[in-house]
């Protein structure tokens, strides 16, 4: 298959994964914080990981690594999902998932500038015109959240999640020239959870009365997110580069939204839809 027909695939299949990772993780957040639904879903992910490695002896190529290298991906998992998921989480409990994701859908914004500045990629002008577009659906959104009397501090949080995410995703483009793809999404897995042990004894015992129901759909929201949706990404990412990879991912926010409107029975909004309509607009725009 042509290489970039495999890759823009599988970043669509990394779209689905994250979408219904979303949906569960708003389930699973009901009654719990945040931070300690990141730490359970990264720890549940973290042994899903390590069971195939083992299972593999991948193991052996993260223990024959440069040092640089392990760094390297250890900072790219912590902006991607100890910082970047820390606002992105509260940005879903505070606004919503159909507020959220069409914000958070502009990391690809953000990741053509790196690739063009770190990794000398050209810029096209439809893919300007894309970005634009994007930005306009943030106004729009803004506006919605603003009239609908939404707790204010989301806003500011789901702008800086795709920010942290874009700085992880510019980071793994670079290693992927130096690890096999699922060795690499294992490594980053590994060091979120690591990271996000920080958080551990603040929250220990609001994960010890995590309830079989709440650890079942956030280990959904794992496998979907993490594991499948993850390993696609960073696959497509270096088949085609994230300048591909991370506008075409970017489709999730309509999956998204239509499974919180179906699922979670969260109320459309004109101005909402019509901000996700320009913001899938746009990333099909950079994604030519």
């Amino acid at each position: 298959m042509n290489p970039l027909l495999l890759g823009s695939l599988t970043a669509l299949g990394s779209a689905f994964g994250w979408a219904i990772s979303t949906i569960l993780i708003k389930v699973g957040m009901r009654s719990k914080s945040p931070v300690a639904v990141n730490i359970i879903r990264l720890y549940l992910v973290s042994i899903m990981y390590l069971a195939v490695l083992l299972s593999t002896g991948r193991l052996s190529e993260i223990l024959s690594s440069k040092p640089e290298y392990l760094l390297a991906a250890f900072v790219s998992a912590q902006f991607g999902f100890v910082i970047g998921d820390y606002f992105y989480f509260n940005a879903l409990n505070w606004m919503g998932v159909s507020r959220t994701v069409p914000i958070t859908s502009t990391y690809p914004l953000w990741t053509m500038l790196w690739a063009v500045l770190f990794l000398s990629r050209r810029v096209y002008p439809h893919k300007v015109l894309g970005a634009l577009l994007i930005v306009l659906a943030i106004v729009i959104v803004r506006r919605a959240e603003v009239k609908e009397d939404v707790d204010p501090r989301g806003f500011p949080f789901a702008l800086l999640a795709p920010l942290s995410w874009s700085i992880a995703i510019i980071v793994m483009d670079w290693l992927t020239g130096y690890f096999d793809s699922f060795t690499l999404a294992g490594i980053r897995m590994l060091s979120a959870a690591i990271g996000a042990s920080v958080f551990l004894p603040s929250k220990f015992s609001e994960i010890r009365n995590t309830t079989v129901r709440e650890m079942t759909v956030l280990a959904g929201a794992a496998f979907f997110g993490l594991f499948l949706g993850q390993y696609l990404f960073v696959y497509s990412t270096k088949l085609v580069g994230s300048q591909v990879s991370a506008p075409v991912s970017a489709i999730n926010p309509i999956i998204t939204a239509a499974l919180a409107i179906l699922l979670l029975k969260e109320p459309p909004n004109s101005r909402i839809m019509e901000g996700l309509l320009l913001a899938v607009i746009g990333v099909l725009l950079v994604s030519l």
